[in-house]
């Protein structure tokens, strides 16, 4: 009799209770928001970093730009937005330093992220192109931005598109610039093509950098 008054009791109770409410889903928003622009430039130079806003209604949207410059703490929104044209179409044009991350964002649909990295500025000169069998040509020049106390290597090109280094010197500092400055004299015994290169493991801030190809024609 007592599990019977129970059961009937518990009955009630439960029709008493409000009804649960339904449980809200997130409402997703329709279309896709690419995102593209070169892995690499010089530094100085500046990029397009554009996408496409796909979906209904993608005309005239605001789509926000974030950036993560190195050493890489988050990405930050870029004022100010930009708006997507008839087609969904955006562009945004930046001058990075350093290596930097990018996305883009509109309303509730984000981007994926793409890394733009700067190469350093890195000139040659030679004090002589057609030296004398055996005789030393002095390899200078600059890297920008500066990087003082970093190697540098000089290569001889061995293949169309591999080269061995023949020596290294260290980048100084040059008063007054915001470059470093480096010089070395090497011994030249042959015919070749030279350049000179700082790496990308010496600051990760930057991309590794190259130098101009010169020619150097030995006689004798």
């Amino acid at each position: 009799m007592k599990r019977t008054v129970l059961t009937v009791t518990s009955l009630v109770v439960c029709a008493l209770l409000p009804a649960a409410a339904p449980a809200q889903k997130n409402k997703k928003q329709s279309g896709n928001l690419s995102i593209q622009a070169a892995s690499t430039i010089k530094f100085g130079k500046s990029v397009t970093i554009s996408g496409k806003l796909t979906g209904p209604n993608n005309d005239n949207k605001s789509i926000v730009l974030r950036e993560d410059s190195w050493p890489f703490d988050g990405l930050v929104n870029v004022n100010p937005p930009a708006s997507t044209n008839a087609q969904g179409e955006y562009a945004f044009t930046r001058s990075p330093t350093v290596n930097t991350l990018y996305q883009t964002r509109q309303g509730s649909l984000d981007s994926q992220v793409v890394t733009v990295e700067v190469s350093p500025v890195v000139s040659l000169r030679l004090s002589d192109r057609t030296p004398v069998a055996g005789r030393r040509v002095r390899f200078s020049g600059t890297v920008c931005p500066e990087h003082d106390g970093a190697p540098l290597q000089i290569q001889r090109r061995v293949a169309p598109k591999r080269y061995t280094t023949v020596t290294k010197t260290t980048l100084a500092d040059a008063p007054g610039s915001t470059c470093s400055t480096y010089s070395k004299r090497v011994r030249i015994r042959r015919d070749g093509t030279y350049r000179t290169r700082i790496l990308d493991s010496v600051d990760l801030d930057h991309t590794a950098g190259n130098s101009p190809a010169r020619r150097i024609d030995v006689h004798r």
